[in-house]
């Protein structure tokens, strides 16, 4: 199946989940960074990037959702695209908490637990982005008329089709 929502022909979610994985994901580095030379401006910079991610990522979430309430129900990329959306908001939930712990501290300087949520969000990201990648190159979702959104887990081998292989002249 197609996605519903797309621009010049292409599906509208990917092309928008770059920019908040990237900044959310940079913050946390620079996070990183700090807690080892206590640079300030890193903090700063952190602060105003969770912010740009945040927006970003519940701007992507509202083009998913229209993409996962065409995926027909009862089919496995439809439980997939539940865990892939719910587990983003929660990933979303968890910097938005780190941001505002930030927010009364001098310099925008993470508490421990603002800094451990930053860490947990992106370790969850990390699976969740797993998940939209099974949607798209396993399933077929957003991309494929034809998807098989029944196929097995792509941890459990080659996907079949139904159709037979393509073939290519020489």
């Amino acid at each position: 199946m197609e996605s519903r929502a797309k621009l010049a022909g292409h599906a509208v979610h990917p092309m928008l989940i770059t920019l908040p994985l990237g900044l959310l994901g940079t913050a946390v580095i620079f996070d990183i960074i700090r807690a080892f030379t206590n640079e300030a401006d890193l903090a700063v910079a952190s602060f105003y990037m969770l912010a740009a991610g945040i927006l970003g990522g519940l701007l992507a979430a509202v083009f998913g959702l229209v993409d996962w309430l065409a995926i027909p129900a009862r089919t496995r990329a439809k439980g997939i695209g539940m865990l892939h959306g719910v587990g983003n908001v929660v990933v979303v939930a968890l910097f938005a908490v780190s941001w505002l712990l930030r927010r009364g501290q001098a310099d925008y300087q993470p508490t421990g637990v603002a800094f451990w949520l930053g860490v947990l969000a992106v370790v969850l990201a990390l699976a969740t982005a797993w998940l939209g990648g099974e949607l798209v190159e396993r399933l077929g979702v957003g991309v494929d008329e034809g998807a098989n959104l029944d196929a097995p887990s792509s941890l459990s081998g080659p996907a079949t089709t139904g159709r037979p292989p393509r073939t290519v002249e020489p």
